[in-house]
C-alpha cells in the first residue's frame, strides 16, 4: 500500500535557547534554535530524502510562527501543526558544558505542546504513514498523553510501525515513578526502540546493558532495540524467533564537539532511514554494523554545531566522515 509519508512524528516543537557569546555589557547572548526531539528526527530523515510530517502544537506567537516557517522550509509537512491562541510556545534554555554535554531549563507550564488535544490528532495523517515516531514529552500531562495514546492505538490498528525514543527529561515529570510507568507504556506500544544507556538503567535498574535488554525482552516483543552510549558509541540487539544478533560500534572521535543537542535524535533518524531503505525483516550482522556506523557518524557531526533541527548533516558529509 502506498503511503503519503515515510515517517510522521508526534510531540514537542520548541525553542532551544543556547548561549552564543557575550555582549559588550557582559551579558549572555542567547540564540533561538528551533528544536524538539520528534522534529529533529524528521529533519534528519528529510535530509536523507524521506517524506515526513509532524503532528503537534505551538503557540500563535512570535516563536510559534517562526517554528512553523522554519520547519516548513526544510520540507517537513506542517498541515497538522496547530498554532494555539490559548497556550504559548515552549521554551528551553540549554547550558552547554565544555565537553558539549548539556543541562536544560524548561519553561513549559503553559507550553502549547503539552496541551495538544486528542481531537486535534488527525488519524488519517497517521494511517498514511509507514512509521509513527514518538517520545515521552508527549506523555507528561493528561491532555497530551491522551492524544499520544490515541495516535498509538490508531497506528497499531493501521499496521503502522511505531518508533519510540523515551528522551527522558526528569525535570518535566511530577514524579519519576510516573516517568518510568509512561516509558514502559511507550515500550509496550513500539516496534522499534531507541534508548539511551542511562534511560535503560532508569527503567530496569540494571547497569549492564545486556541485562537491561533481557529485562525488557522478558515482557515485550521488540525485534530491534538500539542503545546509545554517548562518546562510547552504540549497540543494537535484534531478535527474530530463535535468531539473536548483537552488534556494537564505537563512535567517531575525530570531530570537535561543541553541543550534543540532537545527537540521539540524529542517530534515531538514521536507524529509521535504514529500515525505510532496506526493510524491517532482513537484518544481518553486516547490515546492523553498517546501520550503526552511519548513525554514529551522523550523530557525531551534529555535535559540531549549535542546535539541531536546521543544521542536520548532508548524506555526503556523513559518508565522508565514515571514509576518513
Amino acid at each position: 500500500m502506498d503511503k503519503k509519508f515515510d515517517v510522521t512524528a508526534l510531540g514537542e516543537l520548541l525553542i532551544d535557547f543556547t548561549q552564543n557569546g557575550m555582549s559588550d555589557s557582559g551579558n549572555w547572548i542567547m540564540e533561538a534554535n528551533p528544536g524538539g526531539a520528534p522534529c529533529n528526527v524528521l529533519a534528519m530523515l528529510t535530509k536523507l530524502g524521506h517524506k515526513t510530517g509532524f503532528i503537534g502544537q505551538v503557540g500563535n506567537d512570535m516563536f510559534g510562527k517562526m517554528l512553523k516557517e522554519r520547519v516548513s522550509s526544510i520540507n517537513i509537512d506542517v498541515s497538522n501543526l496547530i498554532l494555539s491562541d490559548e497556550y504559548n510556545t515552549t521554551l528551553a534554555f540549554v547550558h552547554t558544558a565544555p565537553d558539549g554535554d548539556r543541562d536544560f531549563s524548561f519553561y513549559r507550564k503553559t507550553g502549547a505542546d503539552a496541551f495538544l488535544r486528542k481531537e486535534n490528532v488527525n488519524p488519517e495523517a497517521i494511517k498514511s504513514s509507514k512509521i509513527l515516531h514518538y517520545g515521552t514529552l508527549s506523555m507528561t500531562t493528561e491532555t497530551v498523553n491522551a492524544a499520544t495514546e490515541f495516535a498509538l492505538e490508531t497506528a497499531k490498528e493501521g499496521g503502522v510501525l511505531r518508533s519510540f525514543d523515551p528522551n527522558l527529561r526528569k525535570p518535566l515529570w511530577d514524579s519519576l515513578e510516573k516517568a518510568k510507568e509512561r516509558i514502559l507504556y511507550g515500550i509496550s506500544m513500539c516496534s522499534i526502540l531507541k534508548i539511551a544507556e542511562e534511560e535503560l538503567e532508569f527503567i530496569t535498574g540494571e547497569k549492564d546493558i545486556a541485562k537491561g535488554i533481557s529485562v525488557i525482552r522478558q515482557k515485550y516483543e521488540i525485534p530491534l532495540i538500539t542503545v546509545t552510549k554517548g562518546k562510547y558509541g552504540s549497540c543494537c540487539f535484534y531478535k527474530k524467533g530463535s535468531e539473536e544478533l548483537y552488534v556494537e560500534v564505537p563512535t567517531f572521535m575525530n570531530v570537535k564537539t561543541i553541543d550534543t543537542t540532537g545527537a540521539g535524535d540524529t542517530f534515531c533518524a538514521c536507524i529509521l532511514h535504514d529500515i525505510l531503505e532496506n526493510g524491517y525483516e532482513s537484518f544481518t550482522k553486516e547490515r546492523l554494523t553498517k546501520m550503526l556506523t552511519f548513525a554514529n557518524a551522523a550523530s557525531s557531526l551534529i555535535t559540531t554545531k549549535k542546535g539541531a533541527l536546521c543544521v542536520m548533516p548532508e548524506k555526503s558529509q556523513i559518508e565522508e566522515l565514515m571514509k576518513a
